[in-house]
């Protein structure tokens, strides 16, 4: 009792609670509840992770993660390998930029011992290699027909290029053959060749084009100068193609009409229809008992011929001039070698076009533009049925942006029947070549060496119109060139005899006086200094609105000028163009006067004799003129030239064999239209002059390029 007073009455309290619960038994377990007591009501301080958490047992994630998905990357302890790869590769990357930057600086090869291994010299890829002609083994020198001398010309670079190891390989290919006898040809189109198409000519020798065109689309191989036949398949898949390209002028037209003509005859012999139309027609003729005597028999037959309206070739050409060129070509080779062609154009009426596709007698070779054709092929499909030959002549006209789908839809229209297509061209562009790799990639080409190169014997001359006495004035360069032109041929006359030649200088005439006791040589002067020789010259301009101007300001100046565009019309371009495409000469009477320039006009006196019996001493009426205008007399006149002021119409494919100038009152866009008129002269081993008119805008330094080009013989780019 003494121990209960002896505790204070708090503690005695708290006993009082603890004899409701039972209380352990031992004072540690008294100790122990305590302590767990008040950690039961202490509140944690934060939330604590299980270090088990990390722990991966499911067996979903046994995979590997994918990165593609949103939370592709969450929850990742270590970075996997795949980034540190890509991120050692844009450092790699990143360096080498650096590296590349730094070489083109100033100091960029200093302090350097070796070389690097960008400067070797690199071997041409498999794309260089395809865009040369010399094929998959010929192109293996592609490096070497980089023109280092040309810098103004490689910006506007718009040919393709040609190794030289192809351009050796083919003169040594064509180097043994020197006549046309050595061509598999059938003895017809041999006779005709020599009577025909080059008759006049004392030594008739195949061109390089025709060297390598006639016995290509024969099948005649003539490699080392010697005839070999070449086994031909007798079954091949599909048709076989071929580019033919050459310089302008070099007798293309001739080198694809032979070997046609020599197939067209062939397959007339083996064609079972023609035998029967020919026993049917000789069956059916009509006993000349029955007439008078002296009268043939006549075929009482009115059934046409397997032919008609259905040709064996067709020729493609770009303007109703050339169709009508190369169609009188054609007709002067039908007196020997008897085969039937025609040619239409737009030239001609629609009812002139139905007779000839439809006429009774047949039809071999047809020539004609591709619009036409194709808009006839529309509604009559069977005209196309027969093709075994199809040349494109021009293909780099014919297959460009205005001509390609026409020419394509014929090609197409053609293949079934189509034996060889024939692509003809004296330049082959880029687009072209690029072209033609795509849709024709087992394409032969045969190239001449000299190709995209204007020969030597064509001298270009400039002339600066911002120098005195021009002032900057280009039509009155013009006028002043022509009339330089006009005097240089009036000091040569021309004679009716060919042994007698004359000078127009005072010195023939004294000589003439003193050998006046010889009648002979007196009526031989007398005779040539009546005669002139008429000088044909081409003015090329860049626009047909200029065309007209210019020619309207030579009439003035008293040349005999005309222009020839699109916008004059058909029948007059036929007359002009038969002018300046015919070889006879054309001479005029020999006035006696001392023809001067333009420049020096305010220096010099009439040209015209003051005589009335001078036959230039009437007003000078010039052949062309604008229509509702009178042109105004000029005080001067140059009777002894020609002038056409023309436009690219002419350019191309026309046979200018005549004209021996050419005048570029513009300077040409590119070095196509460079080659193609200065192609007009020059042609078919014939010397030629060239001049360009350059102004304050042209470019002179392109011109420089292309003269020094012609004069070391390069090709241009």
């Amino acid at each position: 009792m003494a121990a209960l007073t002896s505790t204070c009455v708090l503690c005695q309290y708290r006993m009082s609670l603890q004899t409701l619960r039972p209380l352990p038994t031992q004072p540690w377990q008294q100790v122990r509840g305590m302590s767990q007591m008040q950690q039961r009501r202490r509140l944690p301080s934060r939330i604590a992770l299980s270090p088990d958490v990390a722990r991966n047992n499911s067996p979903r994630d046994s995979s590997p993660r994918s990165r593609n998905s949103p939370f592709g990357g969450t929850n990742m302890r270590e970075v996997p390998d795949s980034i540190h790869a890509e991120k050692a590769e844009r450092e790699r990357r990143s360096r080498l930029k650096s590296v590349r930057a730094s070489r083109h600086s100033p100091f960029a090869a200093m302090n350097r011992r070796t070389a690097p291994e960008s400067s070797q010299v690199r071997r041409p890829s498999q794309a260089q290699l395809k865009r040369t002609t010399g094929g998959r083994d010929g192109g293996k020198e592609a490096a070497d027909t980089r023109q280092e001398g040309f810098k103004a010309l490689k910006m506007q670079r718009s040919l393709a290029e040609i190794s030289y190891r192809a351009r050796g390989d083919t003169k040594e290919r064509i180097a043994g053959i020197e006549a046309f006898d050595e061509f598999d040809l059938l003895p017809s189109v041999k006779e005709a060749v020599a009577i025909q198409a080059l008759a006049g000519l004392e030594e008739v020798a195949p061109t390089p084009i025709q060297s390598l065109t006639i016995p290509a689309l024969l099948g005649q191989d003539l490699g080392g100068g010697r005839r070999r036949k070449r086994a031909i398949e007798t079954e091949q898949k599909g048709f076989e193609q071929f580019l033919m390209a050459a310089e302008t002028g070099s007798g293309k037209t001739l080198a694809y009409l032979l070997p046609v003509l020599d197939a067209i005859k062939r397959a007339e012999v083996a064609d079972p229809d023609i035998a029967a139309y020919e026993a049917t027609k000789v069956a059916t003729r009509t006993p000349t008992s029955s007439w008078s005597s002296g009268v043939a028999d006549l075929p009482r037959s009115n059934a046409p011929h397997p032919t008609s309206a259905r040709p064996r070739a067709i020729v493609l050409l770009p303007t109703s001039e050339l169709v009508t060129q190369v169609g009188l070509l054609a007709k002067r080779l039908s007196f020997t070698v008897k085969f039937r062609s025609t040619m239409i154009s737009s030239a001609y009426s629609g009812v002139v076009i139905r007779n000839r596709l439809f006429n009774p007698s047949g039809l071999d070779l047809l020539v004609s533009t591709p619009h036409l054709l194709n808009s006839i092929a529309e509604s009559d499909p069977n005209i196309l049925s027969r093709v075994t030959h199809l040349i494109v002549d021009e293909a780099d006209s014919l297959l460009d942006r205005s001509f390609g789908p026409t020419t394509t839809a014929i090609i197409d229209r053609a293949t079934p029947s189509l034996e060889k297509l024939v692509l003809c061209s004296a330049t082959i562009p880029r687009f072209l070549d690029t072209y033609l790799r795509k849709r024709y990639p087992d394409m032969t080409r045969l190239v001449t060496p000299n190709l995209h190169a204007i020969p030597r014997r064509v001298q270009l001359g400039v002339v600066d119109i911002e120098k005195q006495p021009y002032s900057g004035n280009k039509s009155l360069a013009c006028a002043d060139t022509i009339w330089s032109i006009g005097k240089a041929a009036a000091e040569h006359t021309i004679s009716h005899t060919p042994s007698s030649s004359s000078s127009f200088s005072s010195s023939s005439s004294s000589s003439s006086s003193s050998s006046s006791s010889s009648p002979s040589s007196s009526s031989v002067s007398s005779e040539t200094s009546e005669k002139l020789e008429v000088k044909r010259i081409l003015v090329f301009v860049n626009e047909r609105e200029k065309a007209q101007e210019v020619a309207t300001y030579l009439v003035t100046k008293g040349i005999d000028a005309m222009a020839l565009s699109r916008d004059t019309p058909e029948r007059q371009q036929s007359e002009i163009l038969e002018m300046f495409t015919s070889t006879k000469e054309i001479t005029a009477p020999n006035p006696t006067f001392a023809p001067t320039s333009p420049s020096s006009q305010h220096t010099s006196s009439s040209l015209s004799s003051s005589s009335s019996s001078s036959p230039f001493s009437t007003p000078f009426i010039p052949n062309y003129r604008p229509a509702n205008s009178t042109p105004t007399p000029p005080k001067r006149k140059l009777p002894n030239t020609k002038v056409l002021v023309t436009t690219d119409l002419t350019s191309r494919g026309i046979d200018t064999v005549a004209v021996r100038h050419v005048i570029l009152y513009d300077v040409p866009n590119s070095s196509i239209d460079f080659i193609h008129r200065l192609g007009r002269t020059g042609r078919m081993g014939r010397r030629g002059r060239g001049i360009v008119l350059v102004g304050k805008k042209d470019r002179k330094d392109v011109v420089k390029e292309v003269r020094e080009g012609m004069f070391m013989g390069k090709a241009l780019i």
